[in-house]
């Protein structure tokens, strides 16, 4: 089988969650026989050469300077493509796009995520091979959650206007498939909401397990907190102030042996120069599996997103006990105080890290059970079997 995958961005390194889940799939269709070919915007943050997937798939790039303009953001006001997607609109993509149509023949074309949906009516015009959104998240509800949250008025008005841009846009666009990949069942809801009638198939991020494997030398530090994703995501930042605003000031002078480690690629100068007592700032860090086994209790106070975070499943998978939100553990089939510790409010999480400094959460036994439920449900073996099987009823309809 010859699929065919549209990226924002080369899939490589795998470092972050976009990244990851994009490598993972490719990398698993070809050990399962597939031939890939992934036709990827080059930009300036992910650059990249041709040659980085070679013992993955076939890779052609196409440079696209996708930096943000406060000008062109600002006429962008006035049309109806969300300045988010219209950055990824390029004429030398669109020409070696058609260019491949032309010469080659593909069985599935996968268009990785909404940033790249603006290019089904020209694969419509130039080839009759099924069309499939792996949708990593349903994008509007990530900045209308972000809105939701946002004190400053003129934030909040741009926030909701760029909302209801995207909603519209995926409203449009997620109709011109001929089937989704949803990430969890809220995900395939919101699509439903959109009026959309194409067939939806959920498939979840999976865990490379074999990247996952625990070093029993490492012991993780006592009384340490740690968290660990793109620290230029706007959700990641958002969650970030909230707890060092809302949870941190309680419990840091409650326990003053109780640190924060802060780790991530693009790291804001903010952030970088941030002065909290017992908060390091790592950024980036080449192993995420080595940074996560130093400390014991990995914390994600996401508030908005979408989609699944692939870093919980990641933590989970290398046996850490995890406290989230509900939006954090989102699309993942988790038991809550099982192999998870789930925290709605500030005081929910106040009261809990009060309760591990104390001693008093069963960590190890949370951890244990966490690492046994990702290997028996979200071993990414078990994902690439279900995108082959919605492959082989589209290719047949």
């Amino acid at each position: 089988m010859k699929t065919l995958h549209l990226c924002n961005r080369v899939p490589f390194p795998p470092h972050d969650g976009g990244a990851i889940g994009i490598y993972d799939i490719i990398s698993n269709l070809t050990a399962a026989g597939c031939e890939v070919t992934v036709l990827a915007i080059n930009t300036p943050k992910h650059f990249q050469p041709d040659h980085v997937l070679q013992d993955r798939a076939r890779l052609i790039t196409v440079f696209v300077d996708t930096n943000i303009s406060v000008t062109k953001a600002f006429f962008n006001l006035f049309t109806s493509i969300p300045y988010i997607f219209e950055r990824f609109i390029s004429p030398d993509y669109t020409t070696k796009l058609i260019e491949l149509l032309r010469n080659e023949s593909f069985d599935i074309i996968q268009v990785e995520g909404s940033q790249m949906a603006w290019y089904v009516p020209t694969i419509r015009q130039y080839s009759r091979v099924p069309i499939i959104l792996r949708a990593h998240n349903v994008e509007y509800t990530i900045w209308q959650r972000l809105a939701q949250h946002e004190k400053n008025l003129l934030k909040k008005i741009y926030l909701r206007y760029t909302a209801n841009q995207v909603r519209k846009f995926e409203q449009v666009y997620f109709q011109q498939f001929d089937a989704i990949a949803a990430i969890t069942p809220q995900d395939e809801e919101r699509i439903r909401e959109l009026g959309n009638q194409t067939r939806i198939e959920i498939i979840p991020a999976g865990v490379e397990m074999n990247r996952f494997i625990r070093n029993e030398v490492i012991l993780p530090k006592p009384k340490s907190l740690f968290m660990l994703g793109s620290l230029n995501w706007m959700p990641n930042q958002e969650g970030i102030n909230w707890f060092l605003e809302n949870v941190w000031p309680v419990i840091s002078q409650e326990d003053p042996d109780l640190e924060w480690h802060i780790a991530g690629s693009s790291p804001p100068e903010e952030l970088i120069n941030l002065q909290v007592p017992r908060v390091t700032v790592h950024g980036f860090v080449p192993d995420a599996a080595a940074f996560m086994q130093q400390y014991e209790l990995m914390v994600v106070p996401l508030l908005s997103g979408g989609g699944m975070r692939i870093k919980i499943i990641e933590g989970m998978a290398l046996g850490k006990c995890i406290l989230t939100t509900p939006v954090g553990a989102e699309g993942i089939s988790i038991t809550p105080g099982e192999n998870i510790l789930i925290g709605e409010t500030r005081e929910d999480w106040i009261e809990i890290l009060r309760n591990y400094c104390k001693g008093k959460l069963p960590v190890d036994e949370i951890a244990t059970k966490a690492a046994s439920f990702i290997q028996r449900e979200y071993d990414n073996r078990l994902v690439i079997k279900k995108y082959l099987t919605l492959y082989s009823t589209i290719i047949s309809i």
